[in-house]
């Protein structure tokens, strides 16, 4: 009888049970170092103070964008992403990088990030950068690539790869960092890139290319 009832009921049309939708993770990291500026650029309410949202939106920002950190914490490698993400339609929008008829990689200390263009087209980024450190600043201002080598080693930074080394301006490059892009307070002149940043750019230039560096890297004195 009992068995004939709950046939009799599930014919009736009642609904079957539905296992309730499993909860998102839980998203703990704390407030980070960057919390302001990142939220900022989500949309999130600005104050300084992480919440299970922001928490939630940072970590989807940083898998979407495959940041090193995917915990939701607003880092320093977060907020540069942002600020390439927030560059990406227009990088050239405040008309600071010089507008030629050839290609002219230009590299954006302010911003810490480098794209090239050719007239008013955007042909490879913007990406993120590191320029150099206090007292050991990129050379603002014009110049133009003279030297290039795929496998370069510092002569004088105890033989650290530098590789897709680009040279443009007295012992100065663009070259590709292995591992943290981000780590330190800046490099020792040159403008280091992400390893396949890099080895696009070194597809994309040759000898002679304009370089175009100006602003000042954010905590030095230049």
């Amino acid at each position: 009888m009992v068995a004939a009832a709950a046939v009799s009921l599930v014919s009736a049309g009642c609904p079957a049970a539905v296992a309730a939708p499993a909860a998102a993770p839980a998203c703990p990291a704390p407030t980070g170092p960057y919390q302001r500026e990142v939220e900022k650029y989500l949309g999130r309410p600005v104050d300084g103070r992480q919440s299970e949202d922001d928490c939630r939106a940072v970590r989807a920002f940083q898998v979407e964008h495959q940041v090193p950190r995917q915990d939701g914490y607003a880092d320093l490698a977060t907020y540069r992403t942002t600020v390439v993400a927030e560059a990406t339609p227009r990088p050239n929008a405040a008309g600071r990088c010089p507008v030629r008829s050839y290609r002219v990689t230009c590299v954006d200390m302010d911003r810490q990030i480098l794209w090239v263009q050719r007239s008013e087209k955007v042909v490879f980024g913007p990406v993120a950068i590191r320029t150099g450190r206090d007292a050991q600043e990129t050379r603002p201002g014009w110049h133009a690539i003279y030297l290039r080598n795929r496998d370069q080693v510092s002569t004088l930074y105890d033989n650290a790869p530098m590789p897709y080394s680009q040279f443009f301006d007295g012992g100065q490059a663009l070259h590709g960092h292995p591992g943290n892009l981000y780590d330190g307070g800046g490099s020792a002149g040159c403008v280091n890139l992400a390893v396949s940043d890099a080895a696009a750019l070194w597809d994309l230039l040759d000898i002679d290319d304009s370089v175009y560096v100006w602003g000042v890297k954010p905590g030095t004195g230049r």
